[in-house]
């Protein structure tokens, strides 16, 4: 019976406080009993958390009292064993590693789209304005060998920090479409998408709360594959139910 609820979520926003905050969230996340990992930068925070729904959920409440995270909306998942075996709290100097410090999402995002939209895109072929669709894959190989989006973008790069030279280097590739970036749950998707348009692309989105909602609110359609997580359950289907990763087709 799957007891346990997985979320994880982010949030590009400043946080001067995070070495203080890591106290006061990893307090709670233990007197909760919580498992996952949390972590804080002065760009904003990203979340992987496990544990029976109560007590997820009264952390997202607790977090919902800082008015910086109000608008946090977890994604959710159900498994059957926690994925995670201990509670991490880290401050790194991202939350999302892309070594290009002037992209700041907490002062402007790029477009995103939302998964019913894209699934409309691919559906007809072309966007609203009849310009081809593309949809950009930016997680690493190990990542999209699991599964990604028919005819998806992959330059097999096996980090992110890597996404940026690849851009610059396939660019013209991507001159006169709409591309549709995208990624796990939308964290690496949402720097990805403003680099290209600092790049010089014009019609970039990112695929809002990325595959995972993406599989929540299509069922998948368009995708071949599982979507790689980073746990203990490896993969989840577009049930968003656990996936053995070496069992996953694509």
């Amino acid at each position: 019976m799957n007891t346990i609820l997985n979320i994880s979520a982010y949030k590009f926003v400043t946080l001067p406080d995070a070495a203080a905050l890591r106290e006061t969230l990893l307090a709670r996340a233990t007197a909760l009993q919580l498992k996952g990992t949390i972590l804080l930068a002065e760009e904003g925070i990203n979340l992987f958390l496990a544990a029976p729904a109560e007590a997820v959920r009264s952390f997202i409440a607790q977090l919902h009292t800082d008015a910086r995270f109000a608008d946090i909306t977890p994604k959710e998942s159900w498994s059957e064993k926690q994925p995670f075996k201990k509670m991490l709290v880290k401050v790194k100097n991202e939350i999302i590693r892309m070594n290009h410090p002037t992209i700041r999402p907490a002062e402007g995002r790029a477009p995103a789209v939302s998964p019913l939209t894209v699934k409309r895109w691919l559906d007809q072929g072309h966007d609203d304005e009849g310009r081809p669709v593309v949809t950009l894959d930016t997680r690493n190989d190990v990542e999209i060998d699991c599964g990604t989006f028919e005819n998806a973008i992959d330059w097999r790069i096996t980090k992110f920090t890597e996404f940026p030279q690849a851009l610059l280097d396939h660019k013209a590739e991507l001159a006169g479409k709409t591309v549709v970036s995208f990624c796990t749950g939308g964290i690496r998707c949402e720097k990805a998408a403003i680099f290209m348009q600092e790049a010089g692309l014009d019609h970039v989105y990112q695929l809002e709360g990325g595959i995972l909602k993406y599989f929540e609110e299509t069922g998948g359609a368009h995708y071949n594959g599982g979507c790689f997580v980073f746990d203990e359950r490896e993969a989840v289907g577009a049930d968003l139910s656990a996936l053995n990763h070496r069992n996953a087709p694509g």
